[in-house]
C-alpha cells in the first residue's frame, strides 16, 4: 500500500493530510513512495522508496571532482612558515609544562627532606631528654642508697661493727 500523504521539508519528512498529492521541497527532485511494512500497538514500520523523476535529471552532485585553484609559491612559503610557528609554539608549550612539572618535584623533594630534618630533630631532641631524665634518676636514686648506707654505717658503729661500717662508708663516698 503506498501513502502518498508524506511531505518533504528540508531532510525531515512530515505526515500532511492533503490526501494524495506530493509536494516536492524546491531541491529535490525525486519522487517518494512510502510503503507501510508493519503495524503495532508499539508503533510503525515504512519503508520510503526514492526514485528519479526523470531518466535523464542530473544529480545534485557532479561526477568529476572540482578543479582545484593553482597555489603559488608565496601561499607555500606562508603555509609552512605558519606550520613550522606551529611547531614551534608547540615545543615551547611542551618544555614550559615539563620546567613546571621539574619545579613541582623540586618543591615537594625539598619539603620532604625539611620533614625529614625536622622529624630528626625531633628524634634526637627528645632521645636527650630521655637521656638526660634517666641520668637524673640514676643520680637520685644513686644519692638515695649512698644515704642508705651511710645511715646503715652509722648504725654499724653504734652497734659495734666498726670495720664493716667503715669499709662501706668509703665504698659509698667512691661511688
Amino acid at each position: 500500500e503506498v501513502l502518498p500523504c508524506l511531505v518533504i521539508k528540508g531532510t525531515e519528512l512530515q505526515s500532511s493530510e492533503q490526501g494524495s498529492e506530493l509536494v516536492n521541497d524546491v531541491s529535490a527532485s525525486v519522487d517518494i513512495q512510502v510503503k507501510e511494512l508493519d503495524k503495532r500497538a508499539s508503533g510503525q514500520a515504512f519503508e520510503v522508496l526514492l526514485s528519479p523523476t526523470s531518466g535523464d535529471s542530473k544529480g545534485e552532485f557532479p561526477l568529476t571532482n572540482p578543479k582545484k585553484k593553482d597555489v603559488s609559491l608565496e601561499e607555500i612559503q606562508r603555509k609552512l612558515d605558519a606550520a613550522e610557528e606551529r611547531r614551534k609554539s608547540h615545543e615551547a608549550e611542551v618544555l614550559k609544562h615539563l620546567a613546571e612539572k621539574r619545579e613541582h618535584e623540586k618543591e615537594v623533594q625539598q619539603k620532604a627532606q625539611e620533614e625529614s630534618s625536622n622529624f630528626s630533630k625531633m628524634a634526637e631532641e627528645k632521645l636527650n631528654q630521655k637521656m638526660e631524665a634517666n641520668k637524673e634518676n640514676r643520680t637520685a636514686r644513686m644519692a638515695a642508697l649512698n644515704e642508705k648506707f651511710k645511715e646503715k654505717a652509722c648504725d654499724w658503729r653504734a652497734s659495734g661493727r666498726t670495720e664493716f661500717a667503715n669499709r662501706v662508708s668509703r665504698q659509698g663516698a667512691e661511688v
